[in-house]
C-alpha cells in the first residue's frame, strides 16, 4: 500500500474514526484504525463493535491495500508532523513508513483481516433531518442520561418517530428532557440508542442545515454524513413510558426570563456546594422567586422577578438538575408549572412546544 495525501484532512479523518475507539477493549485490533487505501479514496474505521465510525478523504492512492494502525500512536505522529503532504507505504516485517518533508517514522501495523467486519444496512428506507437540528436535540436530552449502569435502557436516549415528529427523550430517575421537531417522513419508530454514541454523533454534526440521512435496522441505526458514517447498535429493552411520569395538570404558573433565574441560581449553588444534595430552596411569590441556600460556608439570597398565576409556593431542588436543564434549554423567557412542593416542575419555552423538562424537588424535613 503507497498513497500520498494532505496532513490536515488526514489528521481531521483520524479524529473522526477516533471517536469510535473507547480503549476498553480486550481485542488489540480495536484499539487501532482501519485504513483501506483504493480508487483515490482514503477509507477510515474505527469501531468497538458496539458504534463503528467509517469516514472518508481524497487521496492519491499509488498502490491499494489494508492495513490497521494503534490509533493513539497514528494519531499523535499526524498531529505533530508539519502541515504539508504526508506519504504512507507499507514496508516489510509488518512495518509502515510514514513520511512528511524530513520526518520519517516506522512503525508495525496490524493484519486487516482481524478488524471485524461492519453491519451490512440496506441504506432504501431513509430519513432526513437537519445536521443543526439534530445536534440541538442531542444536546438538548443527553445530559439527563443516567451513569446507573444496573439500568442499562436508561443509559440510552429513545428516539421516538410518530406522526410525522421525531422525539428524542432521556431521564435518570431525576428529571426527563423531552426533544420535539416535525420529520417528513410517515414511518413509526422506537428505538433506544446509547447516549455515548449520540454524544459522539453530535460532535461530528455541523451547525448546518445540511441533511444527516438516518437508517435504522431490527439492532442497528446509521447515521450518514457526506464523508462519514456512524454505525451504533440499538439497546435492547423497553423504555419507560414516559408520558405517564408528566403531570397532566398544574396549579402555579411562572413566567420568568431564563438567563435571570439561571444567573440567581448559579450564585445560590455555590453555597450548597458542600453537600451532596446542591440544596436550593425557592420561594414563590407574588412577582417574585426568592432563593436561597445554607451551608456550613454560609447563606445566600436572590430574588428574581417573575410573572406568576396561582398561589405562593415553597419547594426546594438540587441546583445541578435544575441548571443542566436551564442552560440547554433556549427562549429568552420559560415557562415553570408546579403542583405541589413534592410534586414536578415542568419547564417549557414559553413561545414553542418544541422542548419539555421534568424535574423532581427535593422533599424537606419540617
Amino acid at each position: 500500500m503507497i498513497f500520498t495525501c494532505n496532513k490536515q484532512d488526514l489528521q481531521d479523518a483520524i479524529l473522526i474514526a477516533q471517536k469510535a475507539i473507547t480503549g476498553k477493549s480486550t481485542l488489540p485490533i480495536l484499539e487501532g484504525i482501519l485504513i483501506k487505501a483504493q480508487e483515490n479514496t482514503l477509507t477510515l474505521i474505527g469501531s468497538d463493535k458496539d458504534v463503528s465510525i467509517e469516514t472518508k478523504l481524497v487521496a492519491d492512492i499509488k498502490q491499494p491495500g489494508d492495513i490497521v494502525i494503534d490509533s493513539k500512536i497514528f494519531g499523535e505522529i499526524i498531529r505533530k508532523l508539519p502541515n504539508d503532504k504526508i506519504t504512507i507505504e507499507t514496508l516489510d516485517k509488518n512495518t509502515v513508513q510514514i513520511t512528511c518533508l524530513k520526518s520519517v517514522f516506522n512503525i508495525v501495523y496490524m493484519d486487516a483481516n482481524q478488524f471485524p467486519e461492519l453491519p451490512m444496512i440496506n441504506e432504501n428506507q431513509i430519513f432526513s433531518i437537519p445536521q443543526s437540528t439534530l445536534k440541538n436535540m442531542i444536546k438538548g436530552t443527553s445530559f439527563a442520561i443516567t451513569q446507573d449502569e444496573s439500568r442499562p435502557i436508561l443509559q440510552g436516549i429513545l428516539f421516538e418517530v410518530n406522526d410525522g415528529h421525531l422525539n428524542l427523550v432521556a431521564l435518570d430517575g431525576y428529571r426527563l428532557a423531552i426533544r420535539t421537531e416535525l420529520l417528513d417522513t410517515s414511518n413509526s419508530i422506537n428505538a433506544v440508542i446509547p447516549g455515548r454514541t449520540l454524544i459522539e454523533v453530535a460532535k461530528i454534526l455541523e451547525d448546518s442545515d445540511e441533511n444527516v440521512n438516518i437508517t435504522f435496522t431490527t439492532n442497528h441505526i446509521l447515521f450518514s454524513l457526506e464523508n462519514t458514517k456512524v454505525i451504533s447498535r440499538l439497546l435492547e429493552g423497553e423504555y419507560i413510558k414516559y408520558n405517564s411520569l408528566l403531570p397532566q395538570e398544574y396549579k402555579l404558573l411562572v413566567n420568568v426570563k431564563r438567563q435571570d433565574l439561571q444567573n440567581g441560581i448559579e450564585r445560590a449553588s455555590l453555597m450548597s456546594t458542600d453537600s451532596n444534595s446542591n440544596l436550593i430552596k425557592l420561594n414563590i411569590e407574588s412577582d417574585t422567586i426568592i432563593i436561597t441556600s445554607n451551608s456550613q460556608l454560609g447563606k445566600v439570597r436572590e430574588e428574581v422577578a417573575i410573572d406568576l398565576q396561582g398561589e405562593s409556593l415553597q419547594i426546594a431542588f438540587n441546583s445541578r438538575y435544575i441548571l443542566d436543564i436551564l442552560k440547554n434549554m433556549e427562549a429568552e423567557e420559560i415557562v415553570m408549572e408546579f403542583t405541589s412542593s413534592v410534586s414536578p416542575c415542568i419547564l417549557k419555552d414559553k413561545e414553542s412546544d418544541n422542548c419539555k423538562y421534568l424535574v423532581l424537588p427535593v422533599r424537606l424535613i419540617k
